[in-house]
């Protein structure tokens, strides 16, 4: 299953002045902001930050894999619920559901501080505004027109439209558990509407309100200069008939608001369990179903990763563990 079925675009508030272009990740669900395939081949990252937590899983990444080790054992006995000596798929989806939680309120008290430092009940929008977009009070009309500017200033319309979304009582302020939905609107499901509204616009590059074949494969795969639709791989000539069979639901050629919706939110799909499920199938040497320790640390590159660096020995010494 491609990654792009669970597509979300979400936008990161930081302090320092606008916010980077680059910054505005596509997620492909909330488990990570790491693409899960990149056209075919599978991509670790995606798995490491689901099982770790983002934050954490960047820490992982500098270390060497003996210390990886260390550590994923350390976490695979605390997994480990019932102290039985397996990690269950049922203790494998309650540890990822944990650690996407602690990585969602770690990130939201992160930002309720910077803008916040006062730790008022509530932050207002012309603060938030200020401290995001200030710097474009400062752009002459030439440098808000170009490229940059341009951009700039669709990031703040969508973060004003999001704010809105976010303001339960309509009072142009948000206290922190708004503020939640608006950092993180893929985990509230309020916000769902707008998070397929911020999809959609990404996606429809012509800007005609629906998203098209082209569209839909565009967005997922780069074709190679001079590349037919005879020479795409498998995978896209199925995502063509996904689109053609299943998302255009209405046989219209199009994907509208309400199929981008089912597409990227589809009822009682329980992405946690999907991740527990694609790790236990690919770690479970003996097939019975659950994971002994030695699975998983024999499979460590495929729970946290590991390379090996300066910075990752001062980690090992210096860290939690």
């Amino acid at each position: 299953m491609l990654t792009t079925l669970f597509i979300a675009l979400a936008i990161t508030a930081v302090i320092a002045g606008v916010p980077n272009p680059d910054e505005s990740k596509r997620m492909m669900d909330h488990l990570s902001d790491a693409e899960h395939y990149r056209n075919e081949h599978h991509n670790k990252q995606f798995d490491h930050d689901a099982f770790l937590g983002e934050d954490q899983a960047k820490t992982f990444d500098q270390l060497p894999p003996e210390e990886s080790k260390r550590r994923l054992g350390i976490i695979v006995d605390k997994i480990d619920a019932d102290k039985d000596g397996f990690v269950s798929l049922v203790e494998l989806k309650d540890w990822i559901r944990y650690t996407q939680k602690r990585y969602i309120e770690e990130d939201v008290e992160r930002h309720w501080k910077q803008h916040n430092p006062n730790n008022e009940d509530l932050i207002t929008w012309e603060t938030y505004k200020k401290n995001v977009y200030g710097i474009m009070n400062e752009m002459t009309e030439n440098e808000l027109r170009n490229t940059e500017g341009f951009t700039y200033s669709n990031l703040l319309k969508r973060d004003r439209r999001r704010w809105v979304y976010a303001d339960g009582d309509q009072d142009d302020a948000l206290n922190r558990t708004e503020f939640a939905g608006f950092l993180h609107p893929e985990d509230h499901g309020n916000m769902r509407d707008v998070v397929v509204l911020e999809t959609l616009e990404d996606i429809d590059k012509d800007k005609d309100g629906k998203v098209s074949l082209e569209e839909y494969i565009g967005d997922m795969y780069k074709p190679e200069e001079g590349e037919s639709v005879d020479d795409e791989p498998d995978w896209v000539k199925q995502e063509r008939e996904q689109f053609t069979g299943y998302r255009d639901s209405n046989k219209d050629g199009f994907m509208d608001e309400h199929e981008v919706k089912d597409w990227i939110a589809p009822p009682e799909f329980d992405h946690a369990e999907a991740e527990a499920r694609h790790l236990v199938f690919e770690a479970d040497a003996d097939a019975d179903e659950k994971l002994s320790k030695p699975e998983i640390l024999d499979k460590y590159d495929l729970f946290v990763g590991s390379q090996a660096t300066d910075f990752g020995e001062a980690l090992a010494r210096h860290d939690e563990f």
